[in-house]
């Protein structure tokens, strides 16, 4: 059974930066498209990002321009760069399968990240 564990989550103050980190189990990451979904708590998932098997990446209209996904194959790894943090981002944070909003969003999560952004 395919894991994936998220970390790399914790309190920050707006405009700050933090990277997330995922880590994937099993053998088959690189053939997957990757994609970082978050969920405010008591409110629906949203996606924010996604990365297809060549590198490709893709940006919701909330955080292009302040955040960078990436993935490293040979460590099963998955990254979210975010920079200039907003209140706004505050969520819970999950790794998934799929590119696009509607594949990621189906897909089964882990256990997420939590993510708080306060001054």
């Amino acid at each position: 059974e395919v894991q994936q564990v998220e970390s790399g989550g914790e309190l920050v103050q707006p405009g700050e930066s933090l990277r997330l980190s995922c880590v994937v189990s099993g053998d088959t990451f690189s053939l997957n498209d990757m994609s970082w979904v978050r969920q405010v708590p008591g409110l629906g998932l949203e996606w924010v990002s996604g990365i297809d098997r060549s590198g490709r990446t893709y940006y919701g209209d909330p955080v292009k321009g302040r955040f960078t996904i990436s993935r490293d194959n040979a460590k099963n790894m998955l990254y979210l760069q975010m920079n200039s943090l907003k209140t706004e981002d505050t969520a819970i944070y999950y790794c998934t399968f799929g590119r696009t909003p509607a594949a990621a969003l189906q897909s089964p999560r882990g256990r997420g990240t939590l993510v708080t952004v306060s001054s």
